[in-house]
Parts: C-alpha cells; structure tokens; sequence
C-alpha cells in the first residue's frame, strides 16, 4: 500500500519554489499565517497556465505565497487579491514588486463578504478561496458568480487534512467542508475535482 504521507512530501520536494515564494513563506511564518504547502502552489500555477487566465481574484492573499504561484502560471495575468488585514497587504505588496509584479496586482483590503458583493459577475477566468472556513459556502457562491463560463473557481483546503475523509469527524470546519463537495458534486452547471494534493484543493469549472 502506497505511503502517502511519502507521497506528499515528494510531491512538495518536486514543486520548486523559487526565491519570492520562499521569502513570501518565510514572511507567513512570521505572521503566523498557514500557506498553500508547495505541492498546492504548483497545482495553482498549472490552472492559471491552462486557459491561460487573464483576470484572477483570490480571496485570501496571506503574505502572497499562493498569489506567486498563481502568477508564475499566468505572467501576464491582472491579479485582484483580498484580505481584511492591512498588514498582510504591506508585505504582499513588497513581496510581489520584489517579484517582478508591481502593477498587475490589485490589493483590496477589506471583509470579503462586503467586497465581492460589489464585483461584477462573470469577469474574471480563474478564482481561488483559501479564506475563513466559516464564510465558506458564501465564498464559494460568489466565486462561481465572479467567474466565465469556462472559468475555474480553486477552493483551497477542501479535505481539512484528510479530516473530511473520516465520517467520524463532525466539527463544524469539517462539515462545512463535507456539505459544500456534496452540493457542488452533483451539480450539472459544474465540472468538480478534488485533488488530493496538500490539504485538498477542489477545481470547479463553471460548464
């Protein structure tokens, strides 16, 4: 039987990090902030690369480690991230001019539960949440609201660890997590996956 804790610290040895994704990690440690592992950042990088995306948001922009990869996919793409701490936007945006990207990054700072209220629908080619699993299900609904057809919404985290796997888990997170696969899973407007990489990222397109 496959070892799959070896599987996934190979998977991560294999997404190579370069120099901007490894100082924006370092600058996530400092705040305490949980990154997308690497293995999660390169599955990003090849869904932004695949349309290729022009116009990303990301709901969650942390200190922009999932943000790097998401353009390292897509170079020329016009990113708008959102997070409600301002301080996190501080060190993104220095993180992101360090790497080449000063004017393509949009910094909305902000709840965004107010904020994507206010986005316009059917927009932009590619959306990632890796956010406040409380906020979830709202979170997810307006990602698919934000996207093309055609376009990806990633939902980071989805397996919570491998916790949503086990039926005998029944907090709060992981049954959020648990209730939003089954309702997007049958859903004949979308095409789901669950990737099995890191703590779970499921890729949904919008049919």
């Amino acid at each position: 039987m496959p070892d799959s804790t070896t599987g996934a610290v190979f998977a991560d040895a294999f997404a190579a990090e370069d120099e901007a994704i490894l100082s924006a990690r370092d600058a996530s440690a400092q705040f305490g902030i949980e990154p997308v592992s690497p293995a999660v950042g390169a599955a990003l990088a090849v869904a932004a690369a695949a349309r290729p995306a022009a116009s990303i948001v990301e709901i969650g922009t942390g200190a922009g480690v999932s943000g790097l990869w998401l353009l390292r996919g897509a170079p020329a793409a016009q990113l708008t991230t959102i997070d409600v701490d301002l301080d996190h936007h501080q060190v993104a945006r220095s993180v992101f001019a360090e790497a080449g990207h000063p004017k393509q990054v949009r910094f909305i700072t902000g709840d965004a539960r107010d904020v994507l209220p206010r986005m316009n629908d059917d927009s932009y080619d590619l959306v990632l949440v890796d956010a406040d699993w409380e906020s979830l299900p709202g979170y997810v609904d307006a990602a698919l609201r934000l996207a093309r057809v055609g376009g990806t919404v990633l939902v980071a985290r989805a397996l919570q660890g491998g916790k949503v796997a086990n039926p005998a888990r029944r907090d709060r997170a992981t049954v959020t997590h648990r209730d939003l696969l089954k309702a997007v899973r049958d859903r004949s407007d979308l095409l789901a996956a669950l990737l099995p990489v890191g703590d779970g990222l499921l890729q949904l397109v919008r049919r």
